[in-house]
Protein backbone atom coordinates (compact mmCIF):
# COMPACT_ATOMS: atom_id res chain seq x y z
CA UNK A 1 0.00 0.00 0.00
CA UNK A 2 1.23 3.27 -1.07
CA UNK A 3 1.71 5.98 1.52
CA UNK A 4 -0.86 8.43 1.92
CA UNK A 5 -0.89 11.93 0.55
CA UNK A 6 -2.26 14.39 3.60
CA UNK A 7 -4.20 17.31 3.22
CA UNK A 8 -2.71 20.17 4.50
CA UNK A 9 -6.08 22.15 5.45
CA UNK A 10 -7.61 21.32 8.80
CA UNK A 11 -10.90 18.53 8.85
CA UNK A 12 -13.69 19.08 11.31
CA UNK A 13 -15.67 16.77 12.33
CA UNK A 14 -19.19 16.88 14.05
CA UNK A 15 -20.35 14.12 16.07
CA UNK A 16 -23.55 13.18 18.22
CA UNK A 17 -24.18 11.47 21.61
CA UNK A 18 -25.88 8.14 21.16
CA UNK A 19 -28.02 5.85 23.71
CA UNK A 20 -27.51 2.60 23.46
CA UNK A 21 -29.72 -0.99 24.14
CA UNK A 22 -32.99 0.89 24.33
CA UNK A 23 -34.39 -1.44 26.87
CA UNK A 24 -34.32 -4.69 25.66
CA UNK A 25 -31.84 -4.57 22.76
CA UNK A 26 -28.30 -5.57 24.75
CA UNK A 27 -25.48 -4.41 22.44
CA UNK A 28 -27.61 -4.23 19.33
CA UNK A 29 -29.71 -1.19 19.17
CA UNK A 30 -28.76 2.44 19.58
CA UNK A 31 -30.19 6.10 19.04
CA UNK A 32 -28.44 9.06 17.64
CA UNK A 33 -29.89 11.99 20.01
CA UNK A 34 -29.00 16.07 18.87
CA UNK A 35 -26.11 16.61 20.65
CA UNK A 36 -22.28 17.08 19.51
CA UNK A 37 -18.59 16.97 20.04
CA UNK A 38 -16.86 18.97 17.75
CA UNK A 39 -13.27 17.83 16.72
CA UNK A 40 -10.76 20.11 14.33
CA UNK A 41 -7.70 18.12 13.22
CA UNK A 42 -4.93 19.65 11.46
CA UNK A 43 -1.85 17.58 9.91
CA UNK A 44 1.85 19.63 11.30
CA UNK A 45 5.32 19.32 10.74
CA UNK A 46 6.00 17.65 14.10
CA UNK A 47 4.95 16.59 17.39
CA UNK A 48 0.81 16.50 18.86
CA UNK A 49 -0.69 19.01 20.50
CA UNK A 50 -4.33 18.94 21.95
CA UNK A 51 -6.32 21.16 23.04
CA UNK A 52 -10.02 20.15 24.71
CA UNK A 53 -12.51 22.74 25.80
CA UNK A 54 -16.28 21.57 27.87
CA UNK A 55 -16.54 18.42 28.96
CA UNK A 56 -14.21 16.70 30.47
CA UNK A 57 -11.53 19.13 29.53
CA UNK A 58 -9.84 18.89 33.34
CA UNK A 59 -9.88 15.36 32.99
CA UNK A 60 -8.84 13.82 29.45
CA UNK A 61 -5.10 13.35 29.15
CA UNK A 62 -3.40 15.80 26.34
CA UNK A 63 -0.59 12.75 25.34
CA UNK A 64 -1.39 9.98 22.80
CA UNK A 65 -3.56 8.30 25.56
CA UNK A 66 -6.28 10.81 24.27
CA UNK A 67 -8.89 8.20 22.56
CA UNK A 68 -9.48 10.77 19.84
CA UNK A 69 -5.79 10.63 18.86
CA UNK A 70 -5.62 6.84 19.50
CA UNK A 71 -8.36 6.59 17.25
CA UNK A 72 -6.85 8.84 14.20
CA UNK A 73 -3.34 6.96 14.85
CA UNK A 74 -5.62 3.33 14.16
CA UNK A 75 -7.08 4.63 11.05
CA UNK A 76 -3.88 5.97 9.85
CA UNK A 77 -2.58 2.90 10.52
CA UNK A 78 -5.45 1.39 8.26
CA UNK A 79 -5.18 3.65 5.64
CA UNK A 80 -1.30 3.51 4.99
CA UNK A 81 0.68 5.47 6.81
CA UNK A 82 1.08 8.44 9.72
CA UNK A 83 1.43 11.85 9.92
CA UNK A 84 4.43 13.38 10.96
CA UNK A 85 2.70 15.57 13.48
CA UNK A 86 -1.21 16.26 14.84
CA UNK A 87 -2.77 19.23 16.29
CA UNK A 88 -6.20 18.43 17.92
CA UNK A 89 -8.78 20.48 19.27
CA UNK A 90 -12.12 19.13 20.91
CA UNK A 91 -15.23 20.87 21.88
CA UNK A 92 -16.79 18.32 23.74
CA UNK A 93 -20.59 18.80 25.06
CA UNK A 94 -21.57 14.92 25.35
CA UNK A 95 -21.59 14.37 28.93
CA UNK A 96 -18.57 11.80 30.05
CA UNK A 97 -19.18 8.57 31.97
CA UNK A 98 -22.61 9.09 31.86
CA UNK A 99 -24.08 6.42 29.02
CA UNK A 100 -24.47 9.13 26.45
CA UNK A 101 -21.31 7.50 23.99
CA UNK A 102 -18.71 10.19 24.84
CA UNK A 103 -16.55 7.38 23.86
CA UNK A 104 -17.52 6.61 20.56
CA UNK A 105 -17.92 10.09 19.78
CA UNK A 106 -14.10 10.18 20.18
CA UNK A 107 -13.47 7.53 18.26
CA UNK A 108 -15.48 8.04 15.67
CA UNK A 109 -14.52 11.61 15.32
CA UNK A 110 -10.53 10.34 14.87
CA UNK A 111 -11.36 7.66 12.71
CA UNK A 112 -13.45 10.31 10.36
CA UNK A 113 -10.90 12.72 10.53
CA UNK A 114 -8.01 10.74 9.74
CA UNK A 115 -9.88 9.49 6.07
CA UNK A 116 -10.89 13.50 5.61
CA UNK A 117 -7.19 14.29 5.92
CA UNK A 118 -6.56 11.81 3.31
CA UNK A 119 -6.56 12.37 -0.28
CA UNK A 120 -9.23 9.66 -1.23
CA UNK A 121 -9.58 8.71 2.27
CA UNK A 122 -13.10 7.67 1.97
CA UNK A 123 -12.36 5.15 -0.72
CA UNK A 124 -9.40 3.97 1.53
CA UNK A 125 -11.77 3.62 4.47
CA UNK A 126 -15.14 2.96 3.43
CA UNK A 127 -18.25 3.65 6.10
CA UNK A 128 -18.14 -0.66 6.27
CA UNK A 129 -14.52 -0.74 7.44
CA UNK A 130 -14.59 2.73 9.61
CA UNK A 131 -17.66 1.21 11.58
CA UNK A 132 -15.28 -2.26 11.62
CA UNK A 133 -12.40 -0.58 13.18
CA UNK A 134 -14.60 1.68 15.45
CA UNK A 135 -16.17 -1.02 16.93
CA UNK A 136 -12.59 -3.52 17.60
CA UNK A 137 -11.26 -0.23 19.49
CA UNK A 138 -14.85 0.64 20.99
CA UNK A 139 -15.06 -3.20 22.01
CA UNK A 140 -19.15 -3.34 20.64
CA UNK A 141 -20.76 -1.86 18.14
CA UNK A 142 -24.06 -0.62 19.04
CA UNK A 143 -22.88 2.84 19.85
CA UNK A 144 -20.49 3.47 17.20
CA UNK A 145 -23.00 2.32 14.61
CA UNK A 146 -25.51 5.26 15.67
CA UNK A 147 -22.78 7.97 16.06
CA UNK A 148 -21.48 7.06 12.69
CA UNK A 149 -24.54 6.59 10.86
CA UNK A 150 -27.13 8.43 12.93
CA UNK A 151 -30.83 8.12 13.60
CA UNK A 152 -31.84 4.89 15.29
CA UNK A 153 -29.11 1.63 14.37
CA UNK A 154 -29.48 -2.50 14.82
CA UNK A 155 -25.83 -3.48 15.24
CA UNK A 156 -24.46 -7.45 14.98
CA UNK A 157 -20.99 -9.05 14.00
CA UNK A 158 -20.66 -11.62 10.81
CA UNK A 159 -17.55 -13.36 10.25
CA UNK A 160 -16.09 -11.23 13.36
CA UNK A 161 -16.75 -7.74 11.93
CA UNK A 162 -19.39 -5.32 12.90
CA UNK A 163 -22.20 -4.45 10.91
CA UNK A 164 -24.72 -2.31 10.86
CA UNK A 165 -28.43 -1.33 9.35
CA UNK A 166 -29.48 2.15 9.45
CA UNK A 167 -33.17 2.86 10.62
CA UNK A 168 -35.68 6.14 10.74
CA UNK A 169 -36.88 6.50 13.54
CA UNK A 170 -40.31 8.63 13.96
CA UNK A 171 -42.65 9.65 16.76
CA UNK A 172 -40.20 10.09 19.20
CA UNK A 173 -38.79 13.08 21.56
CA UNK A 174 -36.04 12.09 23.88
CA UNK A 175 -35.20 13.32 27.12
CA UNK A 176 -32.61 12.18 29.10
CA UNK A 177 -32.42 12.47 32.99
CA UNK A 178 -28.08 13.16 33.68
CA UNK A 179 -26.96 12.95 36.64
CA UNK A 180 -24.01 14.55 38.33
CA UNK A 181 -22.66 10.99 39.23
CA UNK A 182 -20.64 8.93 36.78
CA UNK A 183 -20.04 5.12 35.98
CA UNK A 184 -18.28 3.47 33.39
CA UNK A 185 -18.96 1.01 30.57
CA UNK A 186 -16.70 -1.43 31.79
CA UNK A 187 -18.21 -1.09 35.85
CA UNK A 188 -21.38 -1.07 34.02
CA UNK A 189 -20.65 -4.66 32.30
CA UNK A 190 -18.86 -6.41 35.72
CA UNK A 191 -22.31 -6.54 37.19
CA UNK A 192 -24.14 -8.39 34.69
CA UNK A 193 -25.24 -12.11 35.36
CA UNK A 194 -23.54 -14.46 33.65
CA UNK A 195 -26.91 -16.44 32.83
CA UNK A 196 -30.14 -15.38 32.16
CA UNK A 197 -33.60 -17.59 33.38
CA UNK A 198 -34.67 -18.61 30.00
CA UNK A 199 -38.40 -16.68 30.72
CA UNK A 200 -36.39 -13.66 31.03
CA UNK A 201 -34.25 -14.44 27.83
CA UNK A 202 -38.16 -15.12 25.70
CA UNK A 203 -39.29 -12.06 27.14
CA UNK A 204 -36.21 -9.77 26.13
CA UNK A 205 -36.55 -11.55 22.30
CA UNK A 206 -40.18 -10.55 21.84
CA UNK A 207 -39.70 -7.00 23.14
CA UNK A 208 -36.72 -6.74 21.04
CA UNK A 209 -38.22 -7.60 18.15
CA UNK A 210 -41.32 -4.96 19.24
CA UNK A 211 -39.16 -2.14 19.83
CA UNK A 212 -38.38 -1.71 15.75
CA UNK A 213 -41.98 -0.77 14.81
CA UNK A 214 -42.52 0.62 18.35
CA UNK A 215 -39.39 3.23 17.51
CA UNK A 216 -40.35 3.38 13.85
CA UNK A 217 -43.96 4.57 13.89
CA UNK A 218 -45.42 3.03 16.33
CA UNK A 219 -45.30 4.97 19.27
CA UNK A 220 -48.08 3.21 21.43
CA UNK A 221 -46.14 0.25 21.76
CA UNK A 222 -42.57 1.80 22.97
CA UNK A 223 -43.52 0.90 27.03
CA UNK A 224 -44.08 -2.59 26.21
CA UNK A 225 -41.32 -2.65 23.83
CA UNK A 226 -39.06 -1.37 26.25
CA UNK A 227 -39.38 -3.83 28.95
CA UNK A 228 -35.90 -5.52 29.54
CA UNK A 229 -34.97 -8.32 31.86
CA UNK A 230 -31.73 -8.87 30.70
CA UNK A 231 -29.69 -6.38 32.11
CA UNK A 232 -31.36 -3.24 33.24
CA UNK A 233 -32.14 -4.90 37.05
CA UNK A 234 -28.55 -5.81 37.62
CA UNK A 235 -27.33 -2.31 36.60
CA UNK A 236 -29.58 -0.21 38.34
CA UNK A 237 -28.99 -1.94 41.39
CA UNK A 238 -25.63 -0.52 42.07
CA UNK A 239 -27.25 2.78 40.69
CA UNK A 240 -29.62 3.71 43.32
CA UNK A 241 -30.62 7.16 42.31
CA UNK A 242 -31.10 6.04 38.40
CA UNK A 243 -33.17 2.36 39.78
CA UNK A 244 -35.52 5.07 41.64
CA UNK A 245 -36.07 7.34 38.95
CA UNK A 246 -36.18 4.70 36.80
CA UNK A 247 -39.16 3.03 38.75
CA UNK A 248 -41.19 6.00 38.96
CA UNK A 249 -41.16 6.77 35.46
CA UNK A 250 -42.47 3.13 34.16
CA UNK A 251 -44.73 2.94 36.99
CA UNK A 252 -46.41 5.71 35.88
CA UNK A 253 -46.28 3.81 32.22
CA UNK A 254 -43.66 6.19 30.64
CA UNK A 255 -41.01 4.66 28.49
CA UNK A 256 -38.05 4.71 30.45
CA UNK A 257 -35.00 3.06 29.96
CA UNK A 258 -31.09 3.09 31.26
CA UNK A 259 -29.13 5.08 28.59
CA UNK A 260 -26.44 2.61 27.66
CA UNK A 261 -24.69 1.03 31.03
CA UNK A 262 -26.22 3.92 32.97
CA UNK A 263 -26.27 5.98 34.98
CA UNK A 264 -28.28 8.71 32.73
CA UNK A 265 -32.07 7.80 32.25
CA UNK A 266 -33.42 7.72 28.75
CA UNK A 267 -37.35 8.53 28.04
CA UNK A 268 -38.75 7.86 24.58
CA UNK A 269 -41.51 10.73 25.14
CA UNK A 270 -44.51 10.89 22.30
CA UNK A 271 -44.68 14.70 21.09
CA UNK A 272 -44.22 17.38 23.84
CA UNK A 273 -44.81 15.26 26.59
CA UNK A 274 -43.45 16.88 29.69
CA UNK A 275 -41.65 14.33 32.35
CA UNK A 276 -39.12 16.81 33.62
CA UNK A 277 -41.37 17.23 36.94
CA UNK A 278 -39.80 13.61 37.66
CA UNK A 279 -36.41 14.88 38.28
CA UNK A 280 -34.99 16.06 41.18
CA UNK A 281 -32.06 18.68 41.81
CA UNK A 282 -29.06 16.36 41.01
CA UNK A 283 -30.52 15.69 37.29
CA UNK A 284 -29.85 17.78 34.74
CA UNK A 285 -32.70 17.03 31.84
CA UNK A 286 -32.38 17.69 28.35
CA UNK A 287 -35.04 17.29 25.41
CA UNK A 288 -32.80 16.29 22.60
CA UNK A 289 -34.21 15.92 19.06
CA UNK A 290 -32.95 12.71 16.83
CA UNK A 291 -29.46 12.96 15.06
CA UNK A 292 -30.51 12.16 11.54
CA UNK A 293 -26.62 12.61 9.98
CA UNK A 294 -24.10 10.95 12.01
CA UNK A 295 -20.68 11.86 11.73
CA UNK A 296 -20.17 14.79 9.75
CA UNK A 297 -17.57 16.74 7.56
CA UNK A 298 -18.02 20.65 8.20
CA UNK A 299 -16.75 23.24 7.24
CA UNK A 300 -14.20 25.31 9.66
CA UNK A 301 -16.27 27.97 10.68
CA UNK A 302 -19.67 27.90 10.79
Amino acid sequence: MARPAFRAAPVRVRVPATSANLGPGFDAFALALDLHDDVVVRVADEGLSIDVAGEGAEDLPRTARHLVVMSLRAAFDAIGGQPRGLEVVCANRIPQARGLGSSAAAIVAGIVAARGLVLGGEELLDDAAALALAATIEGHADNVAACLHGGLTLAWAEQGLARALRLEPAGLSPVVFVPTTRSTTTRGRKVLPAEVPLADAAVNVARAALLIPALTGRADLLFAATEDRLHQGARAAVMPRTAALLGKLRADGIPAVLSGSGPTVLVLAEGAADVSSYAGKSWQVLRLGVDSGGATVLPLHG
